[in-house]
């Protein structure tokens, strides 16, 4: 093999590797795109199905939107502590659980480098410390997912940080 048969090979295979390094710009908005469609319609459910009980007063949302990995995280976190003898509230965990799939699996097949899981914090970690009491926690999970969710829809630019 020649000099310049060999260059030639090696400007191709830098020109993939560099044109591969980056999600294109029309999959990063189609992303987007689908994540607030999904987190729209669940937040049209949880307000069509759960209210907030009119003694329970939330903080504000502090739970991080931190990239792909932190969404799914704080998402997750919340859903494992959603009680499944909560009345209408399979539709809503399945719901969650589709999205931080789809943006699991977007940020594995897109974000070359992958950061370490993030720390459990804020309201979360709080949340899962009282575990004992089922259904109270559940509904302040179902309303924290829909604070954190609106928090997200306003900040969709967070879903590219990997």
């Amino acid at each position: 093999m020649d000099y310049s048969t060999l260059a030639i090979l090696f400007s191709l295979l830098q020109m993939f590797s560099v044109g591969t390094a980056a999600p294109l710009p029309v999959e990063v908005v189609k992303m987007k795109s689908k994540v607030k469609w999904m987190a729209e319609q669940l937040v049209v459910r949880l307000d069509k199905d759960f209210q907030v009980p009119p003694r329970l007063t939330l903080s504000p949302p502090g739970d991080d939107l931190d990239g792909p990995s932190s969404i799914v995280m704080v998402l997750e976190g919340y859903n494992s502590l959603i009680s499944d003898t909560l009345i209408g509230v399979s539709q809503v965990k399945c719901d969650i659980s589709s999205l931080t799939g789809y943006i699991d699996q977007w940020k594995q097949g897109h974000c070359s480098e992958q950061r370490p899981k993030p720390l459990v914090s804020g309201p979360l970690q709080e949340l899962q410390s009282r575990k004992e009491y089922i259904h109270t926690v559940s509904i302040e999970a179902l309303m924290r997912v829909k604070d954190f969710l609106n928090q997200l829809l306003k900040n969709l630019d967070h879903l590219e940080n990997c």
